[in-house]
């Protein structure tokens, strides 16, 4: 873009979002191929330090999937996986934790930091920001038999956050970024989704918008035209009709608790697109699939 005039109206369309959402909370699960590609981090860093700088209030939550079978494998400590969840014992707790927190968690607030912003590094374990209990999955036993639970180890699943601690720093020129790990009533480490954790932090917030960074365009309908946006009621009827299917359904799950516990609305963004947060936060086009109560349409 040469033409200083189109830059300038650039700037114009952005002007009413910059009104609407000065001193909303934004919530953003920062995962997939954003979290690898050099250009996309740098993005991503320089989106969240706007968004500080405008008046927004960014709260980062990062995944790390990939990052923790890199580090299992070079320690030569076996995955395996049931029913689609990491079997979590002690030893791949320790590696989660290790990379997590440590290693993913210094790197996004280093690149945040570089750009001007002033982000600040978090386990979900610290002021018992996430508290969480030991998650169970059951299997369907013979008939008239009760279900099977299943033993997936230390996976937990949130049960509370620390809006007071989290308040403190939205208020803050801090910037969130927290590691999906959470701490049990008997001080027991759990290894969380962090699309779980990213919608119960903008739930418990009452964010204004729930931003999931994902490795596809948004949500698809049956002929892979993106679906730009959804009411909640109407998921349960795509996933009966097949629209969704696989890892969207847990996303589009995690959207929807998050709007029934108070955010105004989820976004499922392609985080392949550099500063995909911006498009979809300061454009009228927008980018990605929104998920809204449908009285919101």
């Amino acid at each position: 873009m040469t033409n200083p005039n189109e830059r300038a109206s650039v700037l114009i369309e952005a002007l009413p979002y910059m009104r609407k959402f000065r001193g909303a909370t934004i919530v953003i699960k920062y995962g997939g191929h954003a979290m690898v590609d050099a250009d996309l981090k740098k993005a991503f860093a320089q989106d969240v330090t706007l968004l500080k700088y405008v008046g927004l209030n960014p709260v980062v939550v990062h995944g790390g999937g990939p990052q923790i079978n890199e580090l299992l494998g070079r320690l030569n400590i076996q995955s395996h996986f049931v029913e689609g969840q990491r079997f979590t014992d002690e030893a791949t707790m320790d590696v989660v934790e290790m990379v997590l927190s440590g290693k993913i968690g210094k790197e996004i607030v280093s690149l945040i930091n570089s750009v001007g912003g002033k982000a600040l590094g978090l386990s979900g374990k610290d002021a018992q920001i996430i508290k969480a209990r030991r998650k169970q999955l059951t299997r369907q036993a013979e008939e008239n038999q009760p279900p099977e639970i299943i033993d997936i180890g230390l996976v937990g699943e949130p049960t509370h956050i620390n809006v007071e601690f989290l308040s403190l720093l939205r208020d803050s020129d801090v910037i969130p970024v927290i590691a999906p790990v959470g701490v049990g009533k008997n001080g027991e480490t759990f290894n969380i989704n962090a699309d779980a954790v990213a919608g119960a932090v903008a739930g418990a917030l009452k964010a204004e918008k729930l931003m999931l960074l994902t490795d596809v365009e948004g949500v698809l309908d049956k002929d892979k035209r993106l679906i730009q946006e959804i009411g909640v009621d109407d998921i349960g009827q795509l996933k009966r009709d097949g629209t969704i299917s696989g890892g969207m359904i847990p996303k589009l799950d995690c959207c929807a608790q998050a709007v029934a516990d108070g955010c105004d609305g989820a976004y499922i963004v392609d985080g392949r697109r550099p500063h995909a947060l911006l498009l979809e936060i300061f454009t009228d086009e927008g980018c990605g699939t929104a998920v809204r109560r449908r009285e919101a349409r």
